[in-house]
């Protein structure tokens, strides 16, 4: 297998990997010190907004807050492997 062909499989990889964790939910669960239950946390036009989360979606907004880094590291991956396909195809 080419080096071109390796590269062209990682791009494939990675993109179904981001097409199956594509359910993201910006910002960060968080438990607040001083009040029960648990807060969903992000920047919005430069400034913290906090939204309570229920606790019968807690699990749920963590694994989607999950799946927004694991999408934000994919991501940088493929911009990589593209560039890299770029770089040879103008060789």
């Amino acid at each position: 297998m080419s080096a071109q062909q390796k590269l062209l499989k990682r791009q494939r990889d990675l993109k179904k990997k981001i097409s199956a964790s594509l359910d993201v939910l910006m910002g960060s669960v968080v438990k607040s010190p001083t009040q029960s239950g648990f807060y969903l946390t992000d920047k919005v036009d430069g400034k913290t907004v906090t939204r309570y989360l229920r606790k019968s979606i807690r699990r749920e907004a963590q694994e989607m807050t999950k799946n927004h880094r694991r999408v934000r590291v994919l991501l940088r991956q493929i911009s990589a492997v593209n560039f890299e396909l770029l770089r040879r195809k103008a060789e």
